[in-house]
């Protein structure tokens, strides 16, 4: 299976100390950003997730409790790619459709309308140069739009970052390199945790095995806790 770096040439990705000014190789749009490919391409993070919007219809008509099941069939669709910020919506969208499916009471498509706004936000490369991956503040993003926290809400406000050091905390743990697949789960695994202690909605919880090995030049392997190898 081929595996993704660069989406113009597939070349090796290359991050740099300090931004630089960059012209996106697909829309030519002009902004500063730290990352691109060995041979000089960069895609900006609207291109790198157009299609994103289709999750919306995937979700609205979704009836599982299952957040990894319904991620899972977001990172199939064309839209994705191993790694990119599109991963920065997707989880807390999944977190969402499962929530409401297994009893939450939220108004789901304004809800996954304000988690596409917030989370589309946080830049490609976060993890690296935010210390706070995107997948894992999505987390937060959906425990704070569910709670409908604000900068001056109390108890939501607490929960929000409760939940985003709670998956940061997780994803920290096994360390680098970024792995947008793994990141996702284990960000999702920690809210089903999460939820189910502080909103009594219980979604499901699988036990889950890495599909996606073969298309990340760098995988940990047996280090990652979703590997084949450690099932």
């Amino acid at each position: 299976m081929a595996k993704e770096e660069c989406l113009i040439c597939k070349a090796p990705l290359e991050y740099l100390e300090s931004d630089e000014l960059m012209e996106c190789a697909i829309c030519h749009k002009k902004e500063n950003s730290k990352t691109r490919c060995v041979q000089g391409h960069y895609v900006c993070n609207d291109c790198h997730t157009a299609g994103l919007d289709s999750i919306i219809g995937l979700c609205l008509a979704e009836t599982s409790k299952n957040p990894i099941e319904i991620i899972e069939k977001m990172m199939a669709m064309p839209f994705c790619h191993m790694h990119g910020p599109e991963h920065h919506v997707m989880v807390g969208a999944a977190l969402l459709t499962a929530y409401k499916n297994a009893g939450g009471e939220i108004d789901l498509p304004k809800a996954l309308s304000e988690m596409m706004n917030r989370g589309k936000k946080v830049p490609g490369g976060a993890c690296g140069f935010w210390g706070a991956c995107g997948a894992g503040i999505s987390s937060g993003m959906f425990i704070s739009i569910i709670s409908k926290s604000t900068p001056l809400a109390v108890e939501p406000f607490a929960m929000s970052h409760q939940m985003t050091a709670k998956s940061l905390g997780e994803i920290g743990k096994i360390g680098g390199p970024r792995c947008c697949k793994r990141d996702s789960f284990l960000s999702i695994l920690s809210a089903i945790d999460f939820v189910k202690e502080n909103f009594g909605v219980s979604m499901d919880r699988p036990n889950i095995v890495c599909q996606y090995s073969g298309r990340n030049n760098q995988c940990i392997g047996r280090r990652c806790p979703f590997s084949k190898s450690n099932q």
